[in-house]
């Protein structure tokens, strides 16, 4: 399989066209997913878990929708630190028929200096770092009870597994990929972060999802600045009010055109 990296750069986008779901649609449900939890604290840097900073930023990313935009519902995966199977929190999007799932995390990469923001969209791994991300994310499963079965003997560390992706022909990829740039330019154009681009990768919690859906890397515990700013008020700030704003001009595009 030949790997290459996918970024979507904003002059590609804009070719793009929207997926319509209908006359009349309006973006009602949003599932935001603080990823990990519980038993799973995700990345660790040195002194804060994935799972507590993600967690703070879904809340006030959730809090500000629900505030601004009064019309949306607003559901988490998760509000406080529990751990949920990765179909679990798949099936919180499919079952409310939310209109957009969004799973919220921190990156990590041990010995290396890597920083900045980057948001992924179900596809296949085109890139060894992609991969990597992937099949981070998607260990957790290992954790579940009788994984083999509820997975269909989906290996997280198979290169092979990943193939099943390649079938998936979404038809909200283009839309998800709509939300994911809108992402990557509020943390480039108004939180002040380096954005690392939209990327693709094997995402089982993405694949799951039966909407548009997103996986946000908020940044990297492993680097100490960006630990640092993840840990703090403010910047789970900026990140929160990002994403929102990035979700009111998604909610604002995809209902103009319907």
């Amino acid at each position: 399989m030949k790997r290459r990296e996918f970024i979507l750069k904003s002059s590609a986008l804009a070719t793009l066209p929207l997926f319509s779901f209908g006359r009349d649609f309006k973006v009602r449900t949003i599932v935001i997913d603080a990823g990990h939890g519980g038993k799973d604290p995700g990345t660790i840097g040195k002194f804060a878990k994935e799972k507590d900073v993600v967690l703070k930023i879904a809340l006030k990313a959730g809090k500000y929708i629900e505030e601004n935009i009064p019309d949306v519902k607003v559901i988490y995966t998760r509000k406080t630190d529990k751990f949920i199977e990765l179909q679990d929190r798949a099936g919180v999007a499919n079952k409310s028929k939310a209109d957009l799932f969004m799973s919220i995390h921190a990156n990590s990469i041990v010995g290396a200096n890597a920083y900045g923001t980057e948001t992924f969209v179900m596809g296949l791994h085109k890139d060894n770092s992609n991969f990597e991300v992937a099949k981070r994310e998607n260990s957790v499963i290992l954790m579940d009870e009788n994984y083999k079965e509820k997975y269909e003997g989906f290996d997280p560390s198979s290169p092979e597994s990943y193939i099943l992706f390649s079938l998936n022909q979404s038809a909200y990829q283009v839309n998800s990929l709509r939300f994911a740039q809108k992402v990557e330019e509020q943390f480039k154009n108004k939180a002040g972060r380096y954005s690392r681009g939209v990327k693709q990768a094997g995402f089982l919690v993405l694949w799951m999802t039966t909407t548009p859906s997103v996986l946000i890397e908020t940044g990297f515990l492993s680097h100490q600045k960006e630990e640092e700013f993840l840990a703090s008020e403010n910047g789970q700030d900026l990140i929160a009010s990002g994403i929102y704003r990035a979700f009111k001009d998604y909610k604002t595009e995809i209902e103009s055109i319907n």
